[in-house]
């Protein structure tokens, strides 16, 4: 049975696509079918990150909207074996609304192990639309607190729509930075904040942002992939040591 999860973040910049991508990545290498839908219309970025964005011809919009099959919407990322993606319409304005996401990911849900949903930032109506046909959530944020307020309002938000089921991703973590902002006492007290139980902790990472960028990601071995690893491996029932342990937070 496939699981369906939205990532979130209650305010831009967090790195939630990259996560998303870097999760996508990790489950392949599991042997998992995996279907990664890029819902942030007019920002869409997923197909950067996986090197596809020269074979697009149709989008999120156009499979649900009935300009295309579903099929035709859905991209083979080519160096990825296992990894398939479906982009975000360019434009704002064919933003999707949540009764036909959710009936498309009924449609379409029992190809795959995970179907994972990049969603738009913030509360609004591109984040419903994403989280309809959602199961569980991860929400990610950044270590500090206008971050943490927004994870705040992703679960409430949550919670309206019916989704419970919601853990923290904590994105571009550095001890050292993190120790020297003195903004928390500690992890847990953050994480306390947050009023979300944590599932990873991934390292600040230029290296994972550069090869994003330049639609190498999956190809090339950086060491936040260990977090994504293990965050794979934790939705898989299995419990690796979280990373914040492994950082002697």
């Amino acid at each position: 049975m496939s699981k369906v999860i939205v990532l979130a973040s209650g305010k831009g910049g967090t790195g939630k696509s990259t996560v998303s991508v870097g999760l996508a990545v990790a489950l392949v290498k599991l042997n998992k079918k995996v279907l990664l839908i890029d819902c942030d219309s007019g920002m869409r970025g997923v197909d950067l990150m996986l090197g596809v964005e020269k074979e697009l011809i149709y989008d999120v919009s156009d499979a649900v909207g009935g300009g295309c099959d579903k099929s035709a919407a859905i991209y083979v990322t080519q160096n990825i074996f296992g990894l398939y993606m479906m982009p975000a319409a360019l434009s704002a304005d064919d933003e999707v609304s949540p009764s036909v996401l959710r009936q498309l990911i009924a449609e379409i849900k029992d190809d795959y192990d995970y179907i994972l949903i990049d969603s738009p930032a913030g509360t609004g109506s591109g984040f419903e639309a994403a989280a309809a046909g959602a199961d569980s959530a991860l929400i990610v944020i950044n270590p500090e607190p206008t971050s943490v307020r927004g994870c705040l309002n992703i679960r409430h938000k949550l919670s309206e729509m019916g989704i419970e089921d919601a853990r923290l991703v904590i994105n571009r973590f550095c001890p050292d930075r993190f120790r020297g902002m003195g903004l928390y006492k500690d992890l847990d007290q953050l994480i306390d904040i947050s009023c979300t139980q944590l599932i990873a902790v991934v390292p600040e990472d230029v290296q994972i942002a550069a090869i994003a960028q330049r639609g190498e990601t999956g190809q090339k071995t950086v060491p936040s992939m260990v977090a994504f690893r293990n965050l794979a491996a934790r939705l898989e029932g299995e419990n690796p040591p979280l990373a914040k342990k492994i950082l002697k937070i």
